[in-house]
């Protein structure tokens, strides 16, 4: 029971660190998408699946970095799972623009269209997997 107040304090600590990455991440998608995404998510289920897959990404990279190096200490697994957080923000932005440059129009555009999952939406969130597991891979 000692160990419970520090635990829950990390906790939280990790908590907060994983939110506010999830919530740059957000933004970053935003920005790589015309106009406003929240408005999107109404009509488009391709910006459903971008942003559902890119938010999951951003968790795991968050989750396996918290759960390779929790036994180092609080201070050096939070380093480290903020370090690999931002590269994977960093990462998955790259790879959209590399998935913009090889594909006809605008990545961004065809990720907002409304109705229906477009393929391009799905080979992008394919990408943006690919890109967490590889930035998983590197953590361990």
């Amino acid at each position: 029971m000692d160990d419970l107040l520090p635990a829950l304090g990390y906790g939280i600590a990790y908590g907060l660190l994983g939110t506010l990455v999830l919530a740059a991440g957000w933004f970053v998608l935003d920005l790589l998408t015309p106009g406003r995404l929240g408005e999107h998510l109404r009509t488009s289920h391709s910006a459903g699946l971008v942003a559902a897959t890119w938010m999951l990404a951003q968790g795991l990279i968050v989750f396996t970095a918290i759960w390779t190096n929790a036994s180092s200490g609080f201070g050096d697994a939070l380093v480290w799972t903020a370090a690999f957080s931002v590269l994977g923000v960093l990462l998955q932005t790259v790879a959209w623009r590399l998935v913009d440059l090889v594909t006809p129009g605008s990545l961004g555009e065809e990720v907002c269209v409304a109705g229906e999952t477009q393929p391009l939406a799905k080979v992008t969130a394919g990408v943006i997997v690919a890109v967490a597991l590889v930035v998983v891979a590197s953590i361990a």
